[in-house]
């Protein structure tokens, strides 16, 4: 086999520093434009999602999109003393609730239900079942910062307040949504309005502020504590703190939580929370 030596002119072998360093030139400026184009692309999807959607989404995944069953536990604290309950809830949807005390002993065994719109408590030490009126929505439940409202889920963030993304804040060293929600006129809410920090990557509701009919702030919640539970991240530490209550906080700490879980709607009934340990 014969070999045949290829010789370039010498202009162009000494314009071949030029050309290589063009080349590198543009493929340089090529991939900074497509990375910006990306970049673009990216934040244009962020932003047409919408507001409602965004609420949606971190409300299903701390609840469950269909079902679920945690284990809490619940600390309530005032300047001169604590107080700790533990309780099970079962939920489907944003009809059907059970919640069942299983610590103090004092308190052990106390149910708390919901089917729709109606709202009944069991307390096993005087076999009393009693119906929640609406007017007691807005009172402490188990002597809490938390509202019988907030424990029964009465209210949907999704359906009864219209939604806002208002600006992008950092809550830790999270990039959030900062979302305002007010309350629809037709709605039968405790807050007249919310303003909610939802973590952009996770979908975390990782700070809440909750204002009366009046707009004067109520209370503040902060999620904390981000852990894997089920397959997904969500906030384990949840503390909320009244705005005039100097000292007052109630603390629940997630210690167990399964989504999606099949639950029959038999399972939510005067009878089980009678039963139900």
């Amino acid at each position: 086999m014969m070999w045949m030596k290829i010789t370039f002119p010498k202009q162009l072998t000494e314009s071949l520093p030029f050309i290589n360093n063009e080349i590198m030139r543009i493929t340089y400026y090529t991939g900074l434009v497509i990375i910006n184009i990306c970049l673009s692309i990216l934040t244009i999807t962020a932003q047409t999602l919408p507001a409602k959607e965004i609420v949606r989404k971190a409300d299903d995944k701390f609840n469950g999109e269909k079902s679920g069953i945690s284990t809490m536990v619940m600390t309530i604290v005032r300047p001169s003393w604590e107080r700790t309950v533990e309780f099970r809830s079962w939920t489907m949807g944003r009809e059907n609730s059970l919640t069942l005390i299983t610590a103090p002993a004092k308190d052990k065994g106390q149910t708390f239900l919901k089917r729709g719109q109606e709202m009944w408590s069991w307390n096993p030490s005087i076999n009393r079942l009693i119906k929640l009126p609406p007017s007691m929505m807005s009172q402490g439940w188990m002597g809490s910062d938390y509202t019988n409202d907030d424990i029964l889920k009465e209210s949907s963030v999704v359906n009864d307040y219209t939604h806002e993304i208002v600006s992008e804040e950092i809550i830790g060293d999270r990039l959030c949504y900062k979302i305002k929600m007010v309350a629809r006129a037709e709605a039968s809410v405790v807050w007249g309005h919310q303003i909610r920090w939802i973590d952009k990557k996770d979908l975390l509701v990782l700070k809440a502020e909750l204002y009366d009919e009046d707009g004067s702030l109520v209370r503040t919640e902060l999620g904390s504590e981000i852990k894997a539970m089920d397959g997904r991240v969500i906030p384990t530490k949840l503390e909320l703190i009244p705005a005039e209550e100097k000292g007052n906080k109630t603390v629940v700490i997630i210690k167990d939580i399964k989504f999606n879980v099949p639950i029959e709607e038999s399972f939510f009934s005067q009878q089980n929370m009678k039963r139900i340990r």
